[in-house]
């Protein structure tokens, strides 16, 4: 199987594309297996998972293309990625653009805040079209495309960071996110004024009710839409876990407890398809190899969830 790019994704797609967002291959090998269509590498949980700091501005491309890499490398989703600012000037959003997109990342947003403790100033309208100038650039001749986040905040700043979107698309950028988006309303009066495909930011909740849905806005023209729950299940699951075996001075309560996989023992491993792994080894060696961990036989991949080729993770 060919993986596609995220570019084809949303031009094959008859409705809104919802991608959640990852900060590691395990992460994204939970998005894949329910059934999403693609992801988005979250700057701040990548932060969080990788460094254990917040999103502060501590986390440079290093971090960012490292994790992009192994996560593109591994899964068949495409992946489109958070660059916060660029990681500095026009130079440096020019170098990161092309180490990203070498890295796999099929999009890059890049915002336009002044600095991570100063993200909700923003930059000068002309230095923020320098930086866009450079990652269009950087991005020519790639899959990846670019997607022009502006932090402008809508109750007060909505026509300016509709502004800045409108100048992102004439100089190139494939899609635009105002990335403090949280209501029809404020969706519907940007998708008058900015042409092109946009993204609706981080979707939220609150007692049952979706601030927006799918339905709302793919009309709009808002054929991407992201959201971030993968770090809070993710601790959530492990806090549970660990209170539990912590009571009992062992893994007793992980072994017995049965989730939403069915998979039974303390161990993830069924989950990432280890037979998989040896029937792909059978094909070179011509011997049958059984995985087992500690001398002991693995479960197999648990039914009802999404399952692709062993040779799509290499």
């Amino acid at each position: 199987m060919t993986k596609k790019t995220l570019r084809q994704v949303l031009e094959e797609a008859k409705s809104c594309i919802v991608a959640p967002c990852v900060y590691d291959c395990a992460s994204a090998r939970a998005v894949e297996m329910v059934g999403f269509k693609a992801m988005m590498l979250s700057g701040g949980e990548v932060s969080i998972a990788m460094n254990g700091v917040l999103d502060y501005g501590f986390s440079g491309l290093a971090d960012v293309e490292w994790i992009t890499s192994r996560i593109s490398h591994t899964c068949s989703l495409p992946l489109a990625a958070d660059i916060e600012d660029g990681f500095g000037g026009p130079l440096a959003v020019y170098r990161s653009a092309k180490r990203m997109a070498m890295a796999g990342a099929q999009a890059l947003q890049l915002e336009d805040s002044a600095d991570m403790e100063e993200s909700t100033k923003l930059l000068p309208r002309e230095a923020y079209y320098a930086k866009v100038r450079a990652a269009l650039a950087a991005l020519e001749g790639t899959d990846c495309f670019l997607i022009a986040r502006t932090n402008a905040d809508p109750a007060t700043e909505l026509d300016e960071g509709i502004e800045r979107c409108k100048e992102a698309v004439k100089l190139g950028a494939k899609m635009t996110t105002v990335v403090k988006l949280t209501n029809l309303k404020d969706a519907t009066y940007v998708a008058k004024r900015v042409p092109g495909w946009k993204m609706y930011p981080d979707v939220a909740g609150k007692d049952g009710v979706a601030e927006v849905t799918v339905e709302d806005i793919y009309p709009l023209g808002f054929n991407f839409l992201t959201m971030h729950y993968t770090l809070k299940a993710a601790m959530d699951g492990m806090l549970e876990h660990g209170k539990h075996n912590f009571a009992q001075q062992g893994s007793l309560y992980t072994c017995d407890k049965k989730d939403a996989t069915g998979i039974m023992g303390m161990s993830a491993t069924p989950l990432f398809d280890p037979h998989g792994y040896m029937e792909l080894e059978q094909r070179f060696s011509l011997k049958k190899k059984d995985f087992t961990i500690v001398g002991k036989e693995v479960e197999g991949y648990p039914e009802g969830f999404v399952k692709v080729p062993i040779t799509d993770r290499f």
